[in-house]
């Protein structure tokens, strides 16, 4: 495992984080306790030592889970991150009730790198009227955080005002090779860490978008390459080339992504891909651009949906219709998962979207700021059609046989 220095404190973290926004899950949606703790165990007995969680994670059920897996002396073992529910807070006093409840949560006095969740320039400018910077100042000297940062999804005009606004150690963004210039980007990547803040990676394969389903036409880019990597390696190695980067969450819930993860976090030394190898990224990039049709991250912020629809399901099977070749199979898919016909669940299509009252909520949650309602509708369009029922009752019938 290679180590990171944080800019602010010296701590020496591991290039490769565990985040715990994707744990394994039962068939009834809850966290797989037992697998998931050998899996965050495993990480740290080969070198993790940066462990991220929040509030909403796995509807609640995160923070509570982490406690009980980090305990048996793994807690000292590791740099304990979690979030304020930004978009909860509604007085200087709901800060303290928060903090103080994930503390017990977590079964921990103190939080290591303590975040603002999820910030764009409104919800800052919200929070800040409510006086979180004396929040954090009053939480860092009585040593219930050590370290305040922030995550971040807004437009890039809000990020360097945020940066700038309190004496932060350390922020978290969205960067991967399909986002050197959406959100913060490369400028605010550069911005902070020239502002002395260590950088935290979220989503460096963009929800798992660049590897679940590698198109042949991007597979072909990758298979030029005079050193074979797979399609995850390429993306967290291009996120580690980059210097100002401290830390890269990876939402790990496979043994073998785990162990191929910590391979890679082995030789992923800073600006040590070359020229040609850049150009090669730089060319899937191009080609990713033209076969995807939405940025959804699979994140579940907008989640759960009033009208039982399962919108990053929904979304994921969208973009597999572009990414894959084969766009029956993929349509027989959409109706298998969405349909009701996996595990005879309850259907979560996007049909079932009627753009209700709450529509605006689930646009206002989403960090890649999708027209969710507006998707929906396409997805609709190119998924379901006039055989979807029909689609649909073949998929339990098999579903019953196997």
């Amino acid at each position: 495992m290679l180590y990171r220095k944080m800019p602010n404190n010296g701590d020496e973290l591991s290039i490769l984080g565990f985040g715990c926004m994707r744990l394994p899950v039962k068939e009834d949606g809850s966290v797989d306790e037992e697998r998931a703790t050998k899996q965050i165990r495993y990480a740290i007995d080969h070198g993790v030592n940066y462990v991220d969680t929040a509030w909403p994670y796995h509807m609640g059920q995160s923070e509570p889970f982490l406690g009980r897996a980090l305990t048996d002396g793994y807690r000292e073992k590791v740099k304990l991150a979690t979030k304020l529910p930004s978009w909860l807070i509604e007085s200087r006093e709901d800060m303290d009730k928060f903090l103080n409840s994930q503390l017990e949560k977590l079964k921990t006095d103190h939080i290591d790198y303590y975040l603002i969740h999820a910030l764009v320039g409104d919800l800052w400018d919200t929070v800040e009227k409510l006086d979180v910077a004396d929040f954090l100042d009053k939480a860092k000297a009585d040593g219930r955080i050590r370290n305040a940062g922030f995550s971040f999804h807004g437009a890039g005009e809000d990020f360097n005002r945020i940066v700038d606004a309190y004496d932060w150690d350390f922020c978290q963004i969205q960067y991967n090779f399909l986002d050197e210039k959406n959100q913060a980007g490369k400028d605010g990547l550069e911005y902070a860490a020239s502002r002395g803040l260590g950088v935290i990676i979220m989503e460096p394969l963009r929800g798992g978008n660049l590897t679940k389903t590698v198109p042949p036409a991007v597979q072909d880019i990758w298979n030029e390459a005079p050193i074979k990597r797979a399609p995850a390696q390429w993306a967290l190695r291009w996120v580690w080339n980059h210097p100002e980067v401290t830390v890269v969450l990876s939402g790990m819930n496979e043994e073998e992504h785990i162990q191929e993860n910590l391979r890679v976090a082995e030789q992923a030394y800073p600006d040590s891909l070359t020229e040609a190898e850049l150009q090669l990224v730089k060319r899937v990039e191009s080609r990713y651009r033209e076969l995807m049709k939405v940025g959804c991250t699979g994140c579940q912020y907008c989640m759960p949906c009033p009208a039982g629809v399962n919108i990053p399901l929904c979304f994921e099977e969208y973009n597999n219709l572009y990414l894959a070749d084969n766009p029956e199979g993929e349509r027989f898919m959409y109706a298998a998962r969405l349909g009701g016909a996996v595990a005879l669940g309850e259907p979560e299509f996007a049909s079932l979207c009627v753009q209700c009252g709450q529509c605006g909520q689930c646009v206002e949650k989403c960090p890649q700021h999708i027209d969710i309602p507006a998707v929906l509708e396409s997805v609709v369009g190119e998924l379901e059609g006039s055989d979807f029922e029909q689609r649909v009752a073949m998929a339990k019938e098999m579903f019953k046989q196997t």
